[in-house]
């Protein structure tokens, strides 16, 4: 893989490389609700859009880059 290149230049707008911690946040907040609603037998069970908002995440998206160095290019 020593002369791999990137195909597309698409990469993150921030320096977050990845949003795992968040969506494990997440996730364990939604089980850890859903138990709590079972255990009392509540009949309306939560969304994950509902419990956490990925818009305060760390990443904000991806994007088309034509500026790359070479550098970028080879990551």
């Amino acid at each position: 893989m020593s002369r791999s290149k990137r195909k597309t230049p698409i990469l993150p707008n921030c320096k977050a490389a990845s949003e795992k911690a968040e969506k494990q946040k997440a996730n364990r907040k939604l089980r850890r609700i859903v138990r709590e609603k079972l255990a009392v037998s509540d009949e309306e069970l939560p969304q994950k859009k509902e419990i956490s908002d990925s818009w305060n995440w760390g990443k904000d998206g991806k994007s088309y880059r034509t500026d790359l160095s070479k550098k970028e290019k080879t990551k």
